[in-house]
């Protein structure tokens, strides 16, 4: 089961789909930061997989997390986007190639200061749990 790489398809199709995150990060959402990262922005970033499966069904657990990327002064910015982002994914209804999502939740937030002192660094993390 690649239901990772399907959640994370999942994920990307909901967030570009939606305006107001649009008018936020524009379409600068990206499966790991490119070179010359724009700001602000979002990108993928460790995902895992955990097989729950039994003898009649499969199914497992699946974490990722989102990284927001904000070079405005303080955490205004990184926390708008983080809260949108929230707002869109906890118990969302994503469709998925393969594995049917059973939910999504939000477990973590956070923005802290990135080690270069002038970026604002939000982390995201999200579980979900999925079955064929």
């Amino acid at each position: 089961m690649t239901a990772a790489l399907e959640l994370q398809v999942a994920i990307v199709a909901s967030l570009l789909a939606d305006g107001d995150l649009g008018a936020l990060v524009g379409d600068r959402i990206h499966d790991g930061a490119p070179r010359g990262l724009a700001f602000p922005s979002v990108t993928l970033g460790e995902t895992g997989q955990a097989d729950w499966s039994s003898d009649g069904e499969a199914g497992g657990e699946v974490s990722l997390t989102l990284h927001v990327w904000s070079r405005a002064i303080g955490k205004r910015e990184a926390w708008a986007i983080l809260g949108h982002l929230m707002r869109l994914l906890h118990d969302a209804p994503l469709a998925m190639d393969g594995p049917s999502l059973v939910l999504i939740r939000v477990t973590y937030a956070e923005v802290r200061l990135d080690p270069d002192g002038i970026t604002e660094h939000g982390v995201l993390r999200l579980a979900a749990l999925v079955e064929d």
